[in-house]
């Protein structure tokens, strides 16, 4: 006889299942403890599968929550399971595949995967030939349900896919997702693309015997009208490049095309995997050879795809003058003073120091700003002094356009091509680096931090010149920016000051008695994740000027 639940113990879990979504976190906390309880009692799992499965009378989100909680059993526990538990779990999830509730569907989808992750496939040998019929189904539902699992299953069990134990699957399934390229579905093509995907960098054998098939398809969807689809098309051809260059050297200038045109999609997550094949196609040998006739159309493209948009700024609430407001405790990161580290933050992607963006956790991440000023920044390297003829009008344009994003963007860019074009700026830097100055006393904070950053990418040709030209003025104005009273302007010119220190050394010390003044100043100011960035300025002046801090210390007798 199939397991029934008891009303009192279904009654008892719903009405902690309510409890759980208030907003007191002392009702969560004695839940979660509640719940924690229940796990002693063999079919509280079965209780748990039930309302998310069966029990339609229940709102969605409490039938997903259950689910959800679930997962998070099978994940710590599966394995001290009762079988008749497991079974009972394995048979309810697929009963709901296929659910008419997209929310239920993807949080069975999620359970399934993570069913597959601690009991391994051999144990439920029925799931992917099930999964594997669910797809022909003419019900959207189950097909985009079985689709959803399987797509799961393909990012958190691939190597299983591709397993011995299990005849390899994937032999099966590569060439049953292809056919799903041209589904009616938008999401279904999604999917399909998505489970492809996963075995690309792997160069899974089961791909590559069909791999014409699949580039075939992919170029297939290149005008799709559904941005998930794009963005996963530009993800395969990204992959692609990076690990069978050359399938797609035949095809490569259409390429190219195309990822111009996707680089400017109106959806940034198309856009900003678009963008990651610049940064790619930089690292290969063929970049010169096969980006050399389209660097004209390129350039203007990544220029724009630097600038913040209105809403980063609203986000990011950067031109706040927050020099009071407490930090947050995840503002907070441990830093570790270190020599010649102080690199391009705004830029790099995987810069341990790249927490700029940190006023908003939005901006934080890796996003089509970064991206694009990573990639003009690896391209100036390639191409060198051939960049300058098409980028410097674009920078002569928007460095003194009154509008202050494209102004702020121009500094970025100066900033992003300074070691790679450096020969071709150096005639330049005499009329930009005075402008560069100025800059650090402009009323907007962005245009403030961005210049610290772009000014210290060219601190070597500064400090080579006769400092009356221009170190004077730039240690000058970089310490009134140390006590700016916007934090992200107090972090850009710490960091932009070290590197200063860095390249002068003992040509500061003339000036060291107004630099220690500046310092411990600040450390009056500043609030707890500045003070770690001045912490490692004051490493890198030690650093630097070696014995004679020592000296300049014993003569301001008072300056701690």
């Amino acid at each position: 006889m199939a397991w029934q639940p008891d009303e009192a113990g279904l009654t008892q879990i719903l009405q902690l299942l309510k409890e759980s979504q208030s907003p007191n976190n002392e009702v969560q906390r004695a839940v979660q403890q509640k719940l924690e309880a229940l796990n002693q009692y063999p079919d509280f799992n079965n209780y748990l599968v039930y309302v998310l499965t069966k029990l339609k009378t229940e709102d969605e989100p409490t039938r997903s929550l259950s689910g959800l909680i679930l997962k998070n059993n099978v994940k710590s526990y599966y394995q001290a399971f009762p079988e008749e538990v497991k079974a009972y779990v394995r048979s309810e999830c697929l009963s709901a595949i296929g659910n008419p509730s997209p929310l239920i569907r993807a949080t069975v989808g999620i359970l399934v995967t993570t069913i597959v992750q601690r009991g391994k496939l051999v144990t439920w040998p029925e799931l992917l030939p099930l999964l594997c019929q669910l797809l022909d189904s003419e019900d959207y539902a189950v097909c985009e349900g079985a689709f959803g699992a399987l797509q799961k299953i393909c990012e958190d069990s691939s190597e299983q896919l591709d397993s011995d134990a299990l005849n390899r699957p994937l032999n099966t399934l590569i060439p049953k997702f292809l056919t799903f390229f041209k589904h009616a579905s938008s999401k279904i093509r999604s999917h399909a693309i998505a489970c492809v995907n996963q075995f690309i960098i792997t160069r899974t054998q089961a791909l590559m015997v069909h791999i014409n098939s699949f580039i075939e398809n992919l170029f297939a969807l290149s005008g799709d009208e559904d941005p998930e689809v794009r963005k996963n098309v530009c993800r395969a051809v990204v992959m692609l490049l990076e690990v069978r260059v050359d399938v797609l050297m035949p095809h490569i200038h259409n390429i190219i095309e195309y990822m111009l045109l996707r680089t400017q999609d109106s959806d940034e997550q198309v856009s900003l995997e678009a963008c990651e094949f610049w940064l790619t196609i930089a690292e290969m040998p063929v970049c010169k050879e096969v980006l050399g006739p389209h660097l004209q159309s390129l350039v203007p493209i990544l220029v724009r795809g630097m600038r913040y948009s209105e809403l980063d700024v609203i986000l990011m609430k950067a031109e706040v003058e927050d020099e009071t407001i407490p930090d947050r405790p995840e503002d907070i990161k441990p830093r570790f003073h270190k020599a010649k580290t102080h690199g391009p933050a705004h830029i790099d992607k995987d810069s341990e120091d790249d927490d700029d963006d940190d006023d908003a956790d939005v901006l934080s991440d890796w996003n089509l700003r970064k991206c694009s000023a990573a990639a003009l920044d690896m391209l100036a390297s390639v191409f060198r002094d051939d960049m300058l003829p098409t980028l410097l009008p674009i920078l002569k344009e928007i460095l003194f356009d009154p509008d202050w994003i494209a102004k702020e963007s121009g500094i970025l860019v100066l900033g992003a091509v300074a070691e790679g074009c450096y020969t071709g700026i150096v005639p330049h830097l005499p009329e930009l680096v005075p402008f560069l100055i100025v800059s650090l006393a402009e009323k907007r904070a962005l245009i403030r931090s961005i210049t610290c950053w772009t000014l210290s990418r060219y601190s070597h040709w500064i400090v080579s010149q006769p400092h009356e030209l221009y170190l004077q003025k730039l240690m000058e104005e970089l310490l009134k920016r140390i006590l700016d009273s916007n934090k992200r302007v107090q972090e850009a010119a710490c960091s932009a000051f070290a590197t200063l220190e860095e390249e002068a050394c003992t040509e500061l010390v003339p000036y060291l008695s107004y630099i220690l003044q500046t310092l411990v100043f600040a450390f009056g100011k500043y609030q707890h994740k500045n003070l770690l960035i001045l912490y490692d300025a004051i490493g890198t002046l030690a650093d630097s000027v070696g014995n004679h801090l020592n000296r300049q210390v014993s003569l301001d007798c008072n300056w701690l």
